[in-house]
């Protein structure tokens, strides 16, 4: 009976030690891991963006935002439609591609600098050609975006094209705006990236417009 008695409690002690061992090796990785998935980056962006500002800083991202958010639309509408040219449904993917995390880093500004985020439903609010020192800035009218989800194919592209020029031309000027007149590190160099990226995509889709067959 004894010798069943200490067998039994070493079984029971090394059972003992085995369940002690997978807790302790599974505590720091279940620690770990919350903090590995946390939202770390959204801050620590932010924490990067330097205090120092001006209210035409504040002016730039607080227009500049629903500028491009107007830039995302009109490119979705276009890719949700059939018979799009390749090279015109490409820009327009391009577009999203870039301006989606431009509006992304500029909330991240405004919030840097203690002022609230610009959501569409603010931007929809804005006075779209009157929103860069009273001047216009290429933001098409509800009546022009109607007219952009109406139309199909060819005559679809060629308004996208039209039109998106035009709003590349006046977040050009939004953008020089902010060059010349901002003090933040960071909103210049994005002006300066606006400026040099929409100039060139300007050029490209004058090019488009002319190799769009005639109707």
């Amino acid at each position: 009976m004894k010798h069943r008695t200490s067998v039994t409690l070493s079984a029971l002690a090394v059972a003992a030690a085995v369940a002690l061992a997978g807790c302790a090796s599974g505590t720091p990785q279940s620690s770990a891991s919350p903090a590995s998935t946390s939202p770390a980056a959204p801050s620590a962006t932010t924490a990067d963006v330097s205090r120092e500002h001006g209210s035409n800083d504040v002016t730039f991202a607080q227009t500049m935002i629903p500028h491009h958010q107007q830039a995302v639309e009109m490119s979705q509408t276009l890719l949700g439609k059939d018979g799009i040219a390749q090279d015109v449904r490409e820009l327009a993917e391009r577009i999203v591609a870039a301006q989606g995390p431009e509006i992304d880093h500029m909330n991240q500004m405004l919030q840097a600098w203690g002022q609230p985020a610009v959501t569409e439903s603010d931007g929809m609010g804005m006075d779209h050609g009157m929103m860069s020192d009273g001047a216009g800035n290429g933001m098409m009218s509800d009546e022009q975006m109607q007219h952009l989800r109406g139309a199909a194919k060819t005559d679809a592209a060629r308004i996208y094209l039209e039109q998106m020029i035009m709003h590349h031309r006046g977040a050009v000027v939004m953008a020089q705006n902010e060059v010349d007149n901002g003090r933040n590190p960071e909103a210049i160099a994005l002006a300066k990236t606006i400026i040099t990226a929409q100039n060139a995509e300007i050029e490209e889709m004058e090019g488009m417009l002319k190799g769009l067959p005639n109707q």
